[in-house]
């Protein structure tokens, strides 16, 4: 399979450099995302039998006051790239985000389920989403959330900084969803564009988190246990850590179709903060 991706440095490029080193890897000097037509001509050039699209505009706070850029780079950007893929006949696999719905309730959220994004951010990966399905082409959107690694910047890195100067924090505990190492996204990714080249009819929405389920704050005490950290976490209600950019108070995915249809089953996170910290080198963990 020849591989193209777009994104170079972010958490789930740099776990697929990993993992498929062979592949072709864009940043943005080579594609600039919020230049749409680049990334289609990319494609063209390079004629690749598939193509993930590991790149987006992430800064959830920032959107708010830059959604016309956070728009381009997540919706119509993604939007080029799948024409042009529905033109040459191969798959895209792209990220998505748990940012479509709104939040509310607490069952996990199916596929099927209504959207209603409650940011920005929200709203240009609902509509990069909709974009890629009117191109008529083949295509696995893959929606996850709150994703980890030992690269960039992500709540697990954040988490051990802070640990370094403070003995107590304040922690959100309302917030529950299922925290997902780029490790996996990355592997998933793969797994998916090997069978949709050969079965196109895998075309779809779906759905990968870790598990378990946690808040926030449950995440933050098994980052600090399982690192050898001695944090106190007070939990605290989302209205006490206000943010620009609402967040969803729901964030848990119901992922059966996707381990029905590519058996990808969800990871465990747990596993998954073991293999970061002994990236990190991190002591005591």
């Amino acid at each position: 399979m020849t591989l193209l991706v777009f994104g170079r440095t972010g958490q789930v490029a740099t776990e697929l450099a990993l993992r498929a080193p062979e592949a072709v890897f864009l940043g943005r000097g080579a594609a600039d995302l919020s230049q749409p037509e680049a990334c289609a001509a990319a494609i063209a050039a390079h004629e690749p039998s598939a193509v993930i699209n590991a790149a987006a505009y992430t800064a959830v706070d920032r959107a708010e006051d830059e959604e016309t850029l956070a728009h381009v780079i997540n919706a119509e950007a993604p939007g080029a790239m799948a024409r042009a893929c529905a033109a040459a006949g191969i798959p895209l696999i792209h990220i998505s985000t748990d940012y479509v719905f709104d939040g509310s309730g607490e069952a996990p959220r199916a596929t099927t389920d209504p959207v209603a994004p409650q940011n920005a951010y929200g709203r240009s990966k609902l509509a990069g989403e909709a974009a890629i399905a009117q191109a008529g082409g083949a295509y696995a959107i893959l929606r996850t959330s709150w994703v980890f690694s030992a690269h960039g910047a992500n709540f697990l890195k954040t988490m051990l900084r802070l640990s370094e100067s403070r003995d107590a924090l304040s922690i959100v505990d309302d917030q529950i969803g299922g925290p997902t190492p780029a490790a996996d996204i990355a592997a998933a990714c793969l797994t998916m564009a090997e069978q949709m080249r050969a079965d196109p009819g895998k075309t779809g929405i779906y759905h990968f988190s870790g598990m378990p389920d946690v808040s926030w704050k449950e995440f933050a005490e098994t980052i600090f246990e399982m690192a050898g950290r001695k944090v106190a976490v007070r939990g605290i209600p989302t209205a006490d850590y206000p943010t620009p950019a609402a967040r969803p108070l729901n964030s848990r995915l119901d992922c059966a179709l996707t381990e029905t249809v590519f058996r990808i089953s969800r990871p465990d996170w747990r596993e998954g903060v073991a293999a970061v910290l002994k990236d990190l080198g991190v002591s005591g963990a």
